[in-house]
């Protein structure tokens, strides 16, 4: 099955899986359409940092503004480094891991490029 369909377009591994009219990588857990237009598609989607850079997977980026924390008593300081982000949509756009606190979501004006 996963020699008839085409490689995933981030990792390129070959164990893609098709479910419904989307295809589906395992190993990185990209989802793309299998009508052939992953690139429009990804680049279709641009979160950029306060101060206009673009945001990639993987990178690091720093706080720049003192983040409240929801319903706790936590404050993710102005400096926190913030490393191996994950771009998601929605208004909280980043998903990260921050030392000391926890997994959260975050707002991209809220970050820059490390």
């Amino acid at each position: 099955m996963s020699s008839t369909l085409t490689p995933c377009p981030k990792c390129k591994s070959e164990f893609v899986y098709a479910d419904g009219a989307l295809l589906n990588c395992p190993d990185c857990a990209h989802e793309w359409s299998s009508e052939g237009n992953e690139e429009a598609e990804e680049s279709a989607i641009v979160i950029k940092d306060a101060v206009g850079n673009v945001l990639q997977d993987g990178d690091s980026v720093t706080v720049v503004k003192d983040v409240k924390i929801k319903g706790s008593s936590q404050v993710v300081k102005v400096g926190t480094k913030v490393r191996n982000i994950k771009l998601i949509g929605g208004d909280h756009d980043i998903d990260c891991r921050i030392d000391g606190i926890s997994s959260m979501q975050l707002k991209s004006a809220f970050v820059k490029k490390a």
